[in-house]
């Protein structure tokens, strides 16, 4: 009887053996998904590029530490330093592609510097871009217009607002800000040698970039610092910049200013006239420094705001 079952255990032995070997664990394979997301606006379409990720202090960053640093330990659990995105956007009216920042590019180490790289996984070449306008001057906003002296979008031009263009490209700022203004400066003379490099005189009543997108001032975070507005069939969407850094503190507390501010004084009334205007209108903001994409809507929360970040569809 023994010898009649041998062969049998042996079978289903050598046969769990393989089995096991079969459905071993595969090796892990890191990395994530590209990092765009898309979004009809009318008939606009609006694509969200993610540069990566920055880790900030943010606990010694805000202002009037007294009060705002306990709250910000209290959201700790998100890790301190913060892992921050950092985010640009891509508008499509139909007729004309405009990028809204361009991320840091090598000017802070290894975890950003992904626009380019995201832009073309998302359909687009840089080459398609024609027009470049940059919230403000610093250098995870406009650190990837260009590399080397050249241009990364060879065929846009380049814009922002005539006040910080003055400041930030003055000699004793460049000769201040050491390497990486003189970076930033590089990047933007690889504009101006062409002829496109076109600051504009900011205005309450906007400026139009191309049919459907404006700049307005929100000065305080730097001297030119502007939000861009996309418009199209009565659907608006307003691109922040650097109007929100903690989201944990400044949707709950928007008067709390930064120690990136240039001007705090004007800086915490800009952020408030921009969250309540948003809360009241109803309309979509896309922020740099929110978790990608960075697009949602603000609701009223005591004296605070609620963030409502957009639902993710497979259909947009």
């Amino acid at each position: 009887m023994l010898n009649r079952l041998l062969p049998a255990v042996l079978a289903l032995a050598i046969g769990s053996s393989l089995s096991a070997t079969a459905f071993a664990a595969g090796p892990q394979l890191k990395g994530q998904a590209p990092g765009w997301y898309r979004l009809q606006l009318g008939d606009f379409e609006i694509t969200a590029l993610n540069d990566g990720t920055l880790d900030l202090p943010v606990d010694k960053l805000l202002q009037q530490p007294a009060a705002n640093t306990a709250r910000a330990l209290q959201h700790a659990y998100l890790g301190l330093p913060l892992e921050t995105s950092v985010n640009a956007y891509l508008i499509n009216t139909g007729s004309k592609i405009v990028l809204v920042d361009t991320g840091a590019s090598g000017l802070f180490g290894p975890t950003l510097g992904r626009v380019l790289a995201n832009l073309k996984a998302a359909g687009y070449s840089p080459e398609q871009v024609d027009e470049v306008v940059i919230t403000h001057m610093h250098g995870d906003h406009i650190g990837g217009t260009a590399a080397d002296g050249k241009a990364n979008f060879p065929n846009a031009t380049l814009r922002l607002d005539k006040r910080d263009a003055d400041f930030w490209l003055s000699p004793e700022q460049i000769a201040k800000g050491g390497d990486g203004a003189k970076a930033i400066a590089a990047n933007v003379k690889a504009y101006a040698d062409t002829g496109r490099f076109k600051p504009f005189e900011g205005s309450k009543d906007g400026v139009e970039i191309v049919p459907g997108v404006k700049a307005y001032p929100a000065y305080g975070h730097t001297p030119g610092h502007s939000n861009y507005v996309a418009e199209s069939k009565g659907q608006k969407m307003m691109f922040w910049g650097d109007l929100m850094h903690v989201a944990a503190v400044q949707f709950p507390e928007p008067a709390v200013t930064l120690s990136f501010d240039s001007d705090p004084k004007m800086a915490a009334p800009a952020r408030e006239k921009a969250y309540a205007a948003a809360a009241k209108d109803g309309y979509y903001v896309a922020v740099s420094h929110v978790s990608f994409p960075g697009i949602g809507k603000l609701r009223v929360d005591g004296k605070g705001y609620d963030w409502l970040p957009v639902n993710y569809s497979a259909n947009r």
